[in-house]
């Protein structure tokens, strides 16, 4: 069963604006799928998954772009760097929009001349997996506190209690896990041995895939905690500069995203190391050996995976809408922190996040430190496991965490 995209739109724009379209995105979040429901029958398709096509993209590029003629989708562009200055060519040449849709991930060191080699005729789009508002086929415009907003979304958003939620947060958000049957351990165990067989020890030249494995878990364990490369490297018997390296990829590549903290010239004592979260919480739960979601939701990371699926789910609604994220975190030497701070506008909204039906007036304790920096602070949320959505006082809110 297809699940309908909210990127449908942003690519069908970028498509009408720019004669490339980059969709990147870790492994089997749905890129190619959703290109082929896009196109139908009106688009030749090649993956450079192939090895006959791979060589033929590298050794001969003319010919392959003869072969596969625009409009084409490439998947797997990462494979044969060596066809992106053709493509250049034969885009300036036809000058049609439209004409390339290709596929890849980020973590390769040659998708990072990607940009640079087509700049100006490529848009590059960002995918993760399902968010909640994609599974639940509602709309899914990118959080941030507006009551109009959140108020239109109870009539649409279905309700749910603790245990839907952790359910949701155990199996995660690959498109896979809501097509039919799914044996979580099986898929994931072959989702991992791919991405450190083909994209890591063949892309990357990491020559120890099981170090790789166990240096994952050993972020899974830490996710929605600040980045900490000394203990990571000591934990694993690694370096610093490699346990770095390693973390980059993960974040290229979309498996994590760090969340940098808000920094202003005003605020002298905050502490600027970036927090760290998995993007897929079914994949974090697998690296860090849950069975099910009832022991999760009992655990001592409850509340660890519970902030790491409202800020995937956050994320995801601004990668959806085509657009960065403007989050970041506030954590000063007072010990003074704000989950997520959301920028629009020159205006600050604080989030936080509390895995609790009624966090109490304390959770917002810490938002009074913004006032100081000289920007407009907007609404604040505290979103949690409360039932609907409530006043807190006149312009912070108790937000459902079905509503985001």
């Amino acid at each position: 069963m297809y699940v309908k995209r909210t990127l449908e739109e942003v690519v069908l724009k970028a498509s009408k604006l720019f004669p490339v379209v980059l969709i990147t995105g870790p492994r089997q979040v749905g890129k190619t799928t959703m290109l082929k429901k896009l196109t139908g029958n009106d688009r030749n398709y090649v993956t450079l998954d192939s090895p006959i096509n791979r060589e033929m993209a590298k050794t001969d590029p003319e010919l392959f772009l003869q072969r596969f003629k625009p409009p084409v989708i490439i998947d797997e562009i990462q494979y044969a760097p060596e066809l992106l200055p053709f493509i250049k060519i034969y885009v300036d040449e036809n000058k049609q929009n439209g004409d390339f849709w290709i596929t890849g991930s980020q973590v390769f060191h040659t998708m990072k001349n990607v940009s640079e080699s087509l700049a100006g005729r490529i848009a590059v789009i960002q995918m993760q997996g399902l968010s909640s508002s994609e599974i639940e086929g509602v709309d899914g415009m990118p959080f941030v506190m507006d009551h109009d907003i959140l108020l239109k979304r109870l009539k649409s958003h279905s309700k749910k209690d603790l245990r839907a939620v952790y359910e949701r947060i155990f199996t995660g958000s690959m498109p896979l896990a809501y097509s039919g049957d799914f044996d979580k351990d099986m898929y994931y165990n072959g989702y991992v041995n791919t991405y450190l067989q083909r994209d890591i020890k063949d892309l990357t030249q990491v020559g120890d895939e099981l170090a790789f494995f166990q240096f994952m878990s050993a972020c899974a364990a830490r996710t929605s905690q600040m980045v900490n490369y000394a203990d990571l490297a000591k934990d694993l018997g690694i370096t610093a500069p490699t346990a770095k390296k390693w973390l980059s990829i993960l974040v290229s590549s979309g498996i994590i995203i760090l969340i940098e903290p808000y920094f202003n010239n005003v605020l002298k004592r905050i502490i600027k190391a970036p927090n760290m979260y998995f993007l897929d919480t079914g994949l974090c739960s697998y690296l860090t050996r849950w069975d099910n979601a009832k022991t999760l939701e009992v655990s001592a990371m409850s509340g660890a995976f519970f902030e790491t699926y409202v800020v995937s789910e956050i994320i995801k609604s601004y990668y959806n809408a085509g657009k960065r994220p403007p989050v970041f975190y506030y954590r000063d030497t007072d010990n003074r922190e704000i989950d997520l701070i959301i920028e629009q506008n020159n205006i600050l909204y604080p989030i936080e996040i509390k895995k609790s039906a009624n966090p109490g007036k304390d959770a917002i304790k810490n938002f009074d430190v913004l006032e100081k920096i000289g920007k407009e602070v907007g609404e604040g949320s505290v979103v949690c496991l409360t039932n609907d959505l409530l006043p807190i006082d006149r312009k912070n809110w108790y937000v459902p965490v079905w509503l985001i």
